[in-house]
């Protein structure tokens, strides 16, 4: 499969002045015109479905046009866009962090005109480093980063965030302005405990480089008996990057030595390559250089020893590739739930206002399977109830415990 077929690939839409069925754009409906257009001309289904796209663009531009600001706006393009029903389909504003993950993922391809947005030409957002999900009108940490501020000051996964410095928690913008000063979040641990303060202190984060500092900040061993068993949790496989650290480690790094490994693909980003599975590969060799002065550096790097995958509904895109082989191909058990079935190949496009639509634009199949919608099954199910889970990983532990066993003979 092509690069351009699993990665995302940001594009620049032209504006144009027409808006839904000829009508004309007024500022309350231009951005709205543009994507309902983007996704007449460009949606991978060319009989959209079977919609009557017309009909839903009249329907929701008049919501558009009466919503009282661009949050609602936003609000409606997303409801228009589920219509699809298809995965890779959002609107993203600079209110949200996946606007900026998705930026930085594609800024080389679009360093001109994201420099209109991002003068100093970094892509970079003030933040803590957290994946958060709303869940009856709740807002829990669903990921922490290793190594950044919110991991340093104590958050958890399945923390319920009530505030931020006393008032309505955004991953974005409640942090504005304060990078490197305290920041005060209120959070709910247990579902009947009384409010804790929990202080983090917000850095400038762009992205890749985060995802980078994440994934070689979560490489751990745990001790079972005698084995040791790595771990290493992938945030993101949009740059080779990431796929390079993870080999480097089981090579010559603290993965080395380890007797088993759980490779964690849950949440974040996909935009894996199918190859990269070939570390699994032990028939394939491995290829050791040596310089004069004895420095060793290995390329083709392969794990031999037992492995698990983990996965859950955030498992997504080219790491749901990833997955399907793992399991069909008896690498090691695949535990957690579902992956999302997120798997069609799209590309995000910036409109005139430089918010970010996210768009399906060609059908993925993979050994002749379609995963959009279904998603890879794990071999092991282990639930996992996100709210007040207190840093709780029940799928985590899970893996532990058949590693050691696969391990320990």
């Amino acid at each position: 499969m092509r690069r351009s077929m699993v990665l995302l690939n940001l594009l620049v839409l032209l504006f144009l002045p027409a808006g839904v069925a000829g009508a004309e754009s007024t500022p309350q409906t231009a951005v709205f015109d543009e994507v309902w257009r983007t996704v007449r001309d460009r949606f991978y289904d060319r009989h959209l479905h079977g919609l009557d796209w017309e009909a839903i663009g009249n329907r929701y531009r008049a919501q558009a046009a009466a919503a009282p600001d661009d949050t609602a706006r936003a609000v409606v393009i997303n409801r228009m866009l589920a219509e699809l029903q298809a995965s890779h389909t959002g609107f993203y504003t600079r209110d949200e962090t996946a606007y900026y993950e998705l930026g930085d993922i594609f800024s080389n391809s679009l360093r001109r005109q994201l420099g209109s947005f991002f003068p100093d030409g970094d892509v970079a957002y003030t933040g803590i480093g957290v994946f958060t999900k709303t869940i009856d009108g709740k807002t829990f940490v669903s990921g922490v980063l290793d190594g950044l501020p919110a991991a340093k000051g104590g958050l958890r996964v399945g923390d319920e965030i009530l505030a931020a410095d006393g008032k309505p928690f955004g991953a974005v913008t409640s942090f504005v302005d304060k990078a490197g000063k305290d920041v005060v979040l209120s959070v709910r641990r247990t579902r009947d405990g009384a409010p804790r303060q929990i202080t983090v202190v917000p850095r400038r984060i762009e992205p890749n480089a985060a995802f980078l500092e994440a994934m070689e900040a979560s490489i751990r061993t745990v001790a079972r008996g005698n084995l040791k068993i790595g771990y290493i949790h992938v945030w993101s496989y949009a740059r080779g990057a990431y796929q390079e650290l993870l080999e480097r480690e089981i090579s010559s790094g603290r993965l080395k030595d380890a007797d088993a490994l759980i490779w964690d693909l849950r949440d974040g980003w996909g935009g894996a390559q199918p190859e990269y599975l070939d570390v699994f590969n032990a028939r394939a060799p491995t290829m050791t250089m040596t310089d004069r002065d004895g420095d060793a550096s290995v390329d083709n790097a392969r794990w031999r020893k037992p492995a698990a995958l983990l996965i859950n509904g955030g498992t997504r895109s080219g790491k749901e590739v990833l997955a399907y082989g793992f399991k069909k191909y008896g690498y090691g058990p695949v535990i957690g739930t579902r992956s999302e079935g997120a798997l069609l190949a799209a590309r995000a496009f910036l409109m005139g206002d430089g918010s970010l639509l996210l768009l399906p634009v060609s059908d993925v199949a993979v050994d002749g399977e379609r995963l959009e919608g279904r998603g890879v099954e794990p071999t092991i199910e282990v639930p996992f109830d996100l709210p007040y889970a207190d840093g709780a990983d029940p799928q985590f532990d899970r893996a532990v415990e058949a590693l050691a066993r696969t391990a320990g003979g």
